[in-house]
C-alpha cells in the first residue's frame, strides 16, 4: 500500500466555538498557493513603490514649471530695466552729441565764437554715420557668450531654442550697455571738464523750444504754402493758439522788435559769439531794441502776422549770418 498524502489542515474558528470550518490541503498545493501570495505582495508593493515615485516627480515638475514661470517673470523684468537703460543713455549721447554740436567743443584751440559745422547750413549732406552692430556682428565679437544654456536630464528639462536665443541676447545686451554706459560715462565727464569754465558761453547758447506745441514745418527745402514754389525754410515753425508765451532760448539783447513785410511782428536777440535767434508772425511783442534778456523771459506773443497761413511761431537761429537748423538748439526733450 502506498503511504497517505502529506496534507495541512487549516481550521477556521468563529466567534461561536460550536461552528468551525476545516480545510485540508496537499502540502504541494499549499506550497503553490504560498508562492503566488508572496508574488502578488511584492507585485504590490512594487506597485506602491513606483506609484509614490511618479507623485514625487509630478510635484517636483509642478515646482521646476512655477520657478520656470518665476524666471520668465524675472527675464521680463531684467529685459524691460534694460530697454529704460538703453533709452536713458539714448537720451544722455543726444544732449552730450548737442551740446558738444552747438558749443564746438570738440575744437580746444577755437576762438570764443560759435562755428557751426557745414554739414549743419544749406549745402551737400553730411556722410551717413556708421551703421550699428547688429546681434551676429556682437556674438562674433564676444564668443565667449553661451549660446546654449546646460540642462538637467534626470528632470526631464527640455532645450528651447527661442530661450537660449533670448539668454544670449540678454547677456550680449547687457555687455554692450556695460561698454557704452562706461563710454558715455567718460564722455560726458571730459564734455563737463571742457564747459566748466564756459558758463558765459552756454548761458548765450539757445538751448530750449520757444513755445510750446508741435512742430508743424522744419529746416530745409519746402513748398511754400503761399505761392506753391519749392523754397529754403530757414527756420522751424511751431504750431500754437494765438496768445501763446513765446520765450527767449538763451541770454542776450533784442536787436530787433517791430514790423516786417514778410515776417509780420519780428523780434531779433543777439546772444554773442555771432549766434543770434529771430522770432517771426507774432501776435504782440513785450520788448524793445537794447532790452536785455534771459532764458525763459516771455518776449512775445504766438500769431498769424505777416505771410502767414494760421497761428505759429518762426523761430530761425543764424550762426555768422547763416541760417541753421534751430532743431540742433533744442536740448529739452518738451516745450516750455
Amino acid at each position: 500500500m502506498s503511504e497517505p498524502r502529506k496534507q495541512i489542515t487549516l481550521y477556521f474558528v468563529s466567534s461561536n466555538e460550536s461552528e468551525t470550518k476545516k480545510i485540508s490541503l496537499p502540502v504541494a498545493y499549499f506550497k503553490i498557493s504560498l508562492f503566488f501570495v508572496g508574488l502578488f505582495a511584492v507585485l504590490l508593493m512594487a506597485g506602491f513603490i513606483d506609484y509614490f515615485g511618479l507623485l514625487a516627480q509630478s510635484l517636483e515638475n509642478k515646482k521646476l514649471k512655477l520657478e520656470n514661470i518665476e524666471l520668465k517673470n524675472q527675464f521680463q523684468v531684467v529685459e524691460a530695466k534694460l530697454d529704460s537703460l538703453q533709452s536713458a543713455m539714448d537720451r544722455v549721447t543726444n544732449v552730450s552729441n548737442k551740446l558738444k554740436l552747438i558749443t564746438d567743443v570738440q575744437l580746444k584751440d577755437r576762438p570764443e565764437k560759435l562755428n557751426f559745422p557745414a554739414s549743419q547750413v544749406v549745402g551737400p549732406k553730411s556722410d551717413e554715420p556708421a551703421p550699428r552692430m547688429t546681434l551676429d556682428d556682437m556674438e562674433k565679437d564676444d564668443p565667449v557668450i553661451p549660446t546654449e544654456t546646460p540642462l538637467n536630464a534626470m528632470k526631464g528639462e527640455v532645450a528651447s531654442e527661442k530661450s537660449s536665443a533670448n539668454y544670449a541676447s540678454l547677456v550680449i545686451r547687457i555687455d554692450q550697455a556695460v561698454k557704452d554706459s562706461n563710454l558715455k560715462e567718460q564722455s560726458v565727464i571730459e564734455l563737463w571738464e571742457l564747459l566748466s569754465d564756459r558758463q558765459s558761453l552756454l548761458a548765450a547758447t539757445p538751448s530750449i523750444q520757444p513755445a510750446r506745441g508741435p512742430i508743424g514745418s522744419r529746416f530745409g527745402y519746402r513748398i511754400d504754402p503761399i505761392n506753391g514754389r519749392q523754397k529754403m525754410h530757414a527756420g522751424l515753425d511751431i504750431t500754437a493758439p494765438p496768445g501763446t508765451p513765446v520765450r527767449a532760448p538763451a541770454d542776450g539783447i533784442v536787436s530787433f522788435a517791430g514790423w516786417d513785410d514778410q515776417f509780420g511782428k519780428l523780434v531779433s536777440i543777439d546772444h554773442g559769439y555771432g549766434v543770434l535767434t529771430r522770432f517771426a508772425h507774432n501776435s504782440q511783442i513785450f520788448v524793445q531794441v537794447g532790452q536785455r534778456v534771459s532764458r525763459y523771459d516771455v518776449i512775445s506773443a504766438v500769431g498769424s502776422t505777416g505771410r502767414s497761413t494760421g497761428p505759429h511761431c518762426h523761430y530761425e537761429v543764424r550762426v555768422n549770418g547763416i541760417a541753421v537748423n534751430p532743431a540742433n538748439y533744442i536740448l529739452d526733450n518738451e516745450t516750455n
